[in-house]
C-alpha cells in the first residue's frame, strides 16, 4: 500500500481473524491462511490481525511477530491491513509498531494496557511515543472491559486532534452516547467505529465508518450487508438482518471470542484449533446452541 492509501477512511467492516494453534500449540500457518481467506469471501473493508479475537495476550513476542508476518503475505494488498498492540510497556509496543511498518501493514490499532491505573497523561504520552516510532496511521482503541483503561471521548478526540497519526477510533465501551459525543466533539470530522456487537445497528446509523467485529468468521458477508443497508438508508431491510444475526453476534462475545468463533469454525468445516490455556474450548451444550444458531440462519461450510 503507498501512503496516500494508508491516509484513506476504511468504511465497512473491519474483519477480525483468530489465531489457530496446532495439536502441538503452535501457530498453524496453514489454517491461519484458510481463515483469512474465509474472510476474505466476506467482503471486508479491511482485516484486522492480532486483536483480541486473534489471542494477542497469549502469544509470544515472536509468535506475534510470524502472525503479523503471515496476515500481510495472506491478504496480499487485496485489502488494508490492521495490525493489533496492546502492551504494558510503551517500549514494547514501539518495537510492535516498527516492525508492522517493516512488514507492510497498513494501519496500527493501539490499545493502552494497565496493571497499574495510568493518568490521561501518561496514556497520552503513551500514543504520543508511538506515533512518533512511525508513519502508520493509528486508530485509538479503547475497551475498559479488556484493557482495564478507559478513554473518555474528550480525551480521544484530543488524541487525534494534537497526535498526526492518531487519525481513527474504536469505541467498544458499548456506550452509544459516546459515540455520539466524539461526533459532536469533533464536529463529524473524526471517524469511529464501533467495536460492540450488540450495538452494530444504532452504530452504524448514528455514523459510524465501519464496525470492528470477528462475526464474518461465523456469517459471512451478513455484517457487511447490514452496513451497506443501513448507509444506503434502508432500515427496515437493516433491521431484518440484525435481529436475525443478533443471537450470534451476542453469543460469540458472551462466551469470548477465541473460544466461541473457534468452535464455530469448526462447526463450519474449518478447524482453528483450540483456545490457548487458560481459556478452554466451548463446553459440548454451548457448541450445540451455537451450532443451532448457525443452522437457523443456513450458514454454509467455509468454502476453502
Amino acid at each position: 500500500m503507498t501512503n496516500a492509501t494508508r491516509t484513506n477512511v476504511i468504511c465497512g467492516i473491519v474483519a477480525y481473524p483468530v489465531t489457530p494453534f496446532s495439536a502441538d500449540g503452535g501457530i498453524d500457518d496453514g489454517a491461519f491462511r484458510r481463515v483469512t481467506e474465509n474472510l476474505l469471501r466476506s467482503q471486508p473493508a479491511a482485516i484486522a490481525f492480532l486483536g483480541s479475537a486473534g489471542e494477542s495476550a497469549y502469544l509470544t513476542d515472536e509468535e506475534w511477530r510470524h502472525g503479523a508476518r503471515l496476515g500481510v503475505e495472506t491478504v496480499a494488498g487485496r485489502v488494508p491491513v490492521i495490525v493489533g498492540i496492546a502492551e504494558l510497556t510503551t517500549a514494547a509496543a514501539v518495537t510492535k509498531a516498527r516492525y508492522a511498518r517493516e512488514i507492510g501493514a497498513d494501519m496500527l490499532m493501539v490499545i493502552p494496557m494497565s496493571y497499574w491505573k495510568l493518568t490521561e497523561a501518561e496514556i497520552f504520552d503513551h500514543y504520543a511515543v508511538i506515533a512518533a516510532a512511525t508513519d502508520l496511521p493509528i486508530m485509538a482503541y479503547n475497551n475498559p472491559g479488556t484493557s482495564g483503561v478507559d478513554m473518555s471521548p474528550e480525551f480521544l478526540v484530543r488524541l487525534v486532534r494534537e497526535l498526526d497519526t492518531v487519525r481513527f477510533i474504536k469505541e467498544s465501551s458499548g456506550d452509544l452516547n459516546r459515540m455520539h459525543a466524539i461526533h459532536k466533539l469533533s464536529d463529524g470530522a473524526i471517524p469511529f467505529y464501533n467495536g460492540a456487537n450488540h450495538m452494530a445497528l444504532e452504530a452504524i446509523a448514528a455514523g459510524a465508518s465501519g464496525w470492528c467485529t470477528a462475526a464474518p468468521n461465523l456469517l459471512d458477508d451478513r455484517p457487511s450487508r447490514l452496513f451497506d443497508l443501513v448507509q444506503a438508508g434502508d432500515i427496515v431491510r437493516a433491521r431484518a438482518l440484525f435481529y436475525d444475526i443478533l443471537p450470534v453476534l451476542r453469543f460469540i462475545v458472551v462466551g469470548g471470542l477465541p473460544t466461541t468463533v473457534k468452535a464455530g469454525l469448526a462447526l463450519r468445516g474449518l478447524p482453528a484449533g483450540a483456545p490457548r490455556p487458560p481459556l478452554k474450548p466451548l463446553a459440548e451444550a454451548d457448541r450445540q446452541k451455537l451450532a443451532e444458531f448457525l443452522a437457523a440462519l443456513r450458514v454454509e461450510p467455509a468454502a476453502v
